[in-house]
């Protein structure tokens, strides 16, 4: 059973009741990221993810990774544009430990200069790691490129010149402005009674206090169109292919999932078994989503030998058309929502999804939806709703692609115009 509560500071919290398993996942979502940062910050947000896990006024660094392994939890974090998440996934018996643990990371970081200098030098090389990589760079570049205007458009790791400026000071006074109870979310799934897990809660986070009132950084992300080309000495060619997308909550973004699935998002999909299969100009292509709150794209990345690149992008072109013209056939609709609702079902089993799903949920939406709701939403998807994402993504003639890799002989520009004008 599901449950939306508050604990005495008025944290939100959301509680998922799972009574046959043995594990508890429990997560702490904080709504900041990159867009809530001002150029010369670029990167803090991540920078800070990073200082969790480095020491606290009560443990070392050292002293928090021990006490997590004793108990055979896992424990991670990770940073998006958007927001930030510390989660951990521990058996029922252990989450008293865990949660102790996860609180005085949270609550009382030590961010020494000492460790914030070592740490500049780990997400340095994370950057170089990233530069190196060109089937990341390839998204990353475009998405920077497109958002370019806004702060959506930075770097989540920031750049070496960004972190580079920043200290101990400038850390914590973002922290204390940008961690606050009214961004903050914490999301519990797994094996507890919901009374004794509030009592747990808000004896760990319930009495902190932010130490200002909470400001966010207003922003705000329009598409604009990208064309960028990296050279990198590799053999291959990635290169990523953007329309502008639906936001977050757009009436047709259930449609859109069906849509993409059918599109590119799988093994059986139109484009994974055009290009690959029957024509094997390919070892990697897919489509994909990404959205937020007042901005979206669609997607689709392809690698290849740089002698393929005009006749995969000739193929996606051409999978693009047909699907205008012809539509989704009723048949492929419904095997493809049976598919969606299997692996949401499916997926819906693990503690870490289920915390997961939730916790993100009401940090941006500000609701959870029942695993009933979510079913019927896809379930009501038509042909028409298809057609209609179809041609709210391809008909705009702003498309956008980024090539990072072997650029030997390819002329992007011109066909890109030739098949996409």
């Amino acid at each position: 059973m599901l449950t939306i509560e508050k604990l005495e500071n008025g944290i939100q919290v959301v509680l998922e009741e799972i009574g046959y398993v043995r594990s508890i996942s429990f997560g702490i979502w904080v709504k900041n990221g990159t867009r809530n940062e001002r150029p010369e910050e670029n990167g803090i947000s991540h920078y800070i993810e990073h200082m969790m896990f480095k020491g606290t006024e009560n443990r070392s660094a050292r002293q928090i990774a021990e006490e997590m392994d004793a108990l055979g939890g896992q424990i991670n974090a990770y940073t998006t544009k958007e927001y930030t998440c510390y989660h951990t996934r521990v058996l029922d018996k252990h989450v008293k430990q865990a949660m102790e643990v996860m609180s005085d990371m949270l609550l009382h970081p030590a961010f020494s200069q000492e460790e914030v200098d070592k740490e500049r030098n780990v997400i340095t090389e994370e950057i170089y790691m990233y530069d190196d990589a060109p089937e990341e760079l390839v998204h990353d570049c475009l998405q920077d490129s497109i958002w370019r205007e806004s702060s959506l458009g930075m770097p989540i790791l920031g750049t070496e010149e960004t972190i580079g400026n920043l200290d101990a000071a400038k850390i914590r006074a973002y922290y204390e402005k940008n961690y606050h109870t009214e961004n903050m979310v914490l999301s519990v799934a797994g094996n507890f009674k919901r009374e004794e897990m509030l009592e747990l809660l808000n004896h760990y986070f319930g009495r902190w206090q932010a130490k200002a009132p909470y400001a966010p950084l207003e922003t705000k992300a329009s598409y604009h169109q990208s064309w960028i080309q990296k050279k990198k000495d590799v053999e291959q060619l990635h290169t990523c292919i953007a329309f502008e997308g639906l936001e977050r909550e757009h009436p047709l973004k259930y449609a859109m999932a069906i849509f993409n699935t059918v599109f590119g998002g799988g093994m059986s999909s139109r484009l994974f078994q055009k290009i690959r299969e029957e024509q094997g100009l390919t070892y990697s292509i897919y489509s994909y989503t990404t959205a937020f709150a007042d901005t979206g794209l669609f997607s689709i990345y392809a690698s290849m030998n740089p002698s393929q690149a005009e006749a995969v992008y000739k193929g996606i072109a051409a999978e693009i058309a047909a699907l205008r013209k012809e539509g989704i056939s009723e048949k492929i609709l419904n095997v493809t929502k049976e598919q969606m609702i299997s692996n949401f079902i499916i997926g819906s089993e693990s503690t870490l999804n289920r915390m997961t799903a939730a916790g993100s949920a009401m940090l941006l939406r500000g609701k959870v939806q029942e695993m009933e709701e979510v079913i019927e939403k896809i379930e009501a998807v038509t042909q028409k709703d298809l057609a209609e994402v179809a041609e709210l993504v391809f008909a705009n003639p702003k498309m956008s692609y980024s090539a990072v890799g072997n650029l030997k002989g390819v002329d992007f520009a011109n066909t890109v115009e030739k098949l996409f004008s």
